[in-house]
């Protein structure tokens, strides 16, 4: 009878480390919802994110920004990850202006909230606060106050609390 109990408590002692480390890795279905809704504004198709790659879960919400007509990068600033992400579409077609698309989905940034706005090269990247002055949802446009209070911004959403700015 001991040794059952003991048998049980250290199969459950085994089972709850595995658990913790699934919880903590990254979700990729909320991710993989996040580039679909950024793709589709484009105009493409995102492809699903390998379920295989394992990578500790962002704190805060993972920013996804096109790189180019046929890739986005989803990012955890605070982790420090990136993963490129493929796109597809009609061929020889061009992508469609992210502020044309109506998506469905609720504005993930409100009037009046603090937006990470950032400026990607391929050789640098700069990001800094500004305030939101409308709503937004992923991939639409929408202005945002600067330093000044005359310095207005235009800027695509990536996220919650997340922008970038426009080529």
């Amino acid at each position: 009878m001991t040794r059952k109990i003991l048998f049980s408590l250290a199969a459950a002692l085994a089972i709850a480390p595995a658990a913790e480390a699934q919880q903590a890795t990254e979700d990729w279905q909320t991710i993989d919802m996040l580039t679909q809704a950024v793709a589709s504004a484009m105009g493409r198709t995102a492809t699903p994110i390998d379920r295989r790659i394992k990578l500790a879960r962002c704190p805060e919400q993972a920013s996804v920004a096109a790189i180019d007509a046929r890739t986005l990068a989803v990012r955890c600033a605070s982790l420090g990850w990136r993963l490129r992400v493929a796109m597809s579409g009609p061929a020889g077609a061009a992508p469609v202006a992210a502020s044309f698309a109506a998506p469905a989905s609720a504005p993930v940034i409100r009037r009046g909230d603090a937006v990470r706005v950032t400026l990607e090269s391929a050789t640098f990247s700069v990001s800094y606060s500004a305030i939101a002055n409308q709503d937004g949802r992923v991939g639409e446009t929408i202005a945002l106050r600067g330093d000044g209070p005359k310095t207005l911004i235009s800027a695509i959403v990536t996220g919650p609390g997340r922008a970038r700015l426009m080529d």
